[in-house]
């Protein structure tokens, strides 16, 4: 590791409440999941990563001229399958950030994993790079449906992948997807069980949502593959929070879950509404540009992208400013998921809304919400039904008179 590369090991508690995350998107995949709608492309050609890794370069450098300020506290690569890029390409990538920005010294950073490409020899380099924390896409703890959720990896190789994982980071995570066809609750509770037994502090749990315009969806409107209904999947998801806050893993947010401190920063940067940037094909962000939030938007087609990036030294096809209600809805969308709640002076100061308390009364009346001085949260009853109470809370937003404004805060408190 060369000076001045971030420590392998995390410091969550002495980090930070909220900061600036950077995501790198990398947009291949071997193959694609018959669930994903996520930007990922399959190449059955060698990808030239010198090629990409000059591109990220630009667009990193584009993007800091304009945000000097900040502050890195994680970066993220996500994708795609990032467990696909050279070590050198990761390596690379921490380099150009670290050049163009200030790191924080416990800057968390993040790369996602498929099992099927976890090799000893490529996670040490990762490490090295400076890579402190792994996310694997383990997805089930079933090879039936592993193959049925079009995994190219066993339970063994799952396992195998944790080990390994677990010898390189102090932190690993799993990703894992129920409410699947055809799964009762007995069978999540056995298979959760032996997930939570695995050596990870961090589980992202999703229930299986089927998107529009991947494979899934067309079975599932020909009537070829069938999800639990409303009663089946509130019972998984209220299993999946019992089971996890007994083996001291309680939800942090509506589907993450982490022992103490090993909550994910970086994830946690979008919950509470703070800026980031978005780097490489597909990328979103959010920017204080000027002191205005923006909103930005990179080229999805990855070659696309490169020629975009060659041209003007970014990928982007959109950046737009962000009126206040805009930012009042999105962060009420993002706060709402997390367990600590909204904190209502952050929303008044940021985006010059308030709630109308008298318009919520009978959600908190139905035990959906609870509102503790300037804090509002979503109880575990109203986690059910998230979207239709976002909706609700959105319609209660009204603004406020500019004249008891006292200016715009652009991070959340703490």
């Amino acid at each position: 590791m060369e000076a001045g590369k971030p420590s392998t090991k995390s410091a969550f508690a002495s980090a930070p409440a909220s900061g600036f995350g950077v995501y790198i998107h990398w947009p291949f995949c071997e193959s694609k999941c018959p669930y994903c709608d996520f930007n990922s492309h399959v190449r059955h050609k060698p990808v030239g990563q010198s090629t990409y890794r000059a591109a990220f370069a630009r667009e990193i450098a584009w993007t800091a001229a304009r945000t000097q300020d900040e502050t890195v506290t994680s970066i993220f690569f996500g994708g795609g399958t990032p467990s696909l890029m050279e070590p050198a390409t990761v390596a690379s990538i921490i380099d150009d950030i670290a050049r163009h920005w200030s790191l924080d010294p416990h800057v968390e950073i993040t790369l996602e994993a498929n099992p099927s490409s976890v090799e000893a020899e490529r996670f040490a380099g990762y490490a090295s790079a400076g890579v402190n924390r792994v996310s694997l896409g383990i997805q089930a703890l079933n090879d039936p449906d592993l193959k049925a959720l079009g995994r190219r990896h066993s339970v063994a190789e799952a396992r195998a992948a944790i080990d390994i994982a677990a010898r390189q980071f102090d932190r690993v995570s799993t990703d894992l997807i129920y409410a699947r066809s055809g799964q009762s609750v007995d069978a999540w509770r056995s298979e959760l069980s032996e997930a939570l037994k695995l050596p990870v502090g961090h589980m992202s749990l999703y229930q299986l949502t089927i998107e529009a315009g991947t494979p899934f969806h067309a079975l599932h409107q020909a009537g070829k593959l069938s999800v639990p209904g409303e009663g089946l999947a509130a019972d998984l998801f209220t299993l999946t929070q019992d089971m996890c806050a007994d083996a001291g893993l309680p939800n942090y947010e509506i589907s993450n879950h982490a022992r103490p401190g090993e909550e994910c920063r970086h994830n946690l940067v979008y919950w509470r509404y703070a800026p980031y940037a978005g780097i490489g094909p597909g990328a979103h962000g959010r920017l204080d540009l000027n002191g205005v939030r923006t909103a930005t938007e990179a080229e999805r087609h990855p070659e696309a992208w490169l020629d975009r990036v060659s041209k003007q030294g970014n990928g982007l096809i959109d950046s737009t400013p962000l009126d206040q209600g805009q930012m009042a809805d999105e962060l009420l969308l993002m706060g709402a998921r997390l367990v600590e709640g909204v904190d209502l002076d952050w929303l008044k100061s940021l985006t010059g809304h308030t709630l109308n308390t008298s318009a919520i009364t009978p959600l908190v009346t139905d035990g959906h919400i609870v509102l503790d001085g300037t804090t509002l949260t979503i109880t575990s009853q109203g986690q059910k039904i998230l979207n239709e109470l976002v909706v609700r809370l959105s319609s209660a937003l009204s603004p406020y008179s500019a004249s008891d404004s006292n200016g715009i805060m652009t991070r959340p408190p703490g």
